[in-house]
């Protein structure tokens, strides 16, 4: 695939999820997605009224995290925290599915938990993605996760928190595609950190790109970073 630098950077979420981010390396991570024109600034609910600031004069959509990075957060505080970053300024919420109960088969609970979310989030007009986790998931389990996230009216499915045992894997995403079709989007996130990884991930089906390293990737300087976003 071939795409300009201009293209590539609304593929993607440029990320700071770390739990030491400074407000500095906040406003950072904003300048440099202003800079660069990428879909979003993706952070922790905290930092959302900061970014909304920071970006209100831009294109640059705030996103921000709900149960992040476990996803073992009770329904009601997951539903609150998406609330509560929508009006603080978020234009999307990407929620973590419930693994646990995904892997012990309890399907109506995880069909159930990512349905409040969504509708919370649909009534203010905004997104939702679905992180799943892959790399605690079987095939059939990542299958099964999008078909109830699809079910329960998520807007994408996820790959990764980026803070597991692994991030986006191209077999994933392209598992994650033909699930869900031309239905629901796919972002790929965690371990991306060369254009050509980018790319790879986009021929296997991504549509949107959870990267901390998107000035590497954009300007080809190598970023070092082989952990997390």
């Amino acid at each position: 695939m071939t795409l300009t630098t201009a293209q590539l950077a609304k593929y993607m979420d440029h990320t700071n999820l770390k739990a030491d981010a400074t407000e500095a390396s906040i406003k950072q991570t904003c300048d440099e997605a202003k800079k660069f024109d990428t879909a979003s600034v993706c952070v922790n609910s905290y930092w959302i009224p900061f970014v909304a600031e920071q970006l209100k004069d831009s294109d640059v959509n705030p996103i921000a995290v709900v149960g992040f990075p476990l996803g073992a957060m009770a329904t009601d505080s997951e539903v609150f925290e998406a609330n509560k970053a929508i009006d603080d300024g978020a234009e999307e919420i990407d929620m973590v599915i419930n693994v646990g109960e995904l892997k012990s088969g309890n399907n109506d609970k995880v069909g159930k938990d990512i349905l409040a979310v969504a509708e919370a989030v649909h009534a203010k007009g905004k997104l939702l993605k679905v992180i799943l986790e892959t790399c605690l998931l079987n095939n059939e389990e990542i299958i099964r996760a999008c078909k109830l996230s699809e079910q329960a009216g998520a807007d994408f499915v996820k790959t990764s928190t980026g803070f597991s045992t692994a991030g986006a894997k191209i077999e994933d995403v392209k598992l994650m595609r033909e699930t869900v079709g031309d239905r629901l989007g796919v972002k790929a996130s965690g371990g991306i950190h060369s254009k050509d990884e980018a790319l790879a991930m986009i021929d296997a089906g991504a549509s949107r790109l959870g990267v901390s390293a998107t000035v590497a990737i954009l300007t080809g300087e190598a970023t070092g970073t082989k952990s997390g976003y």
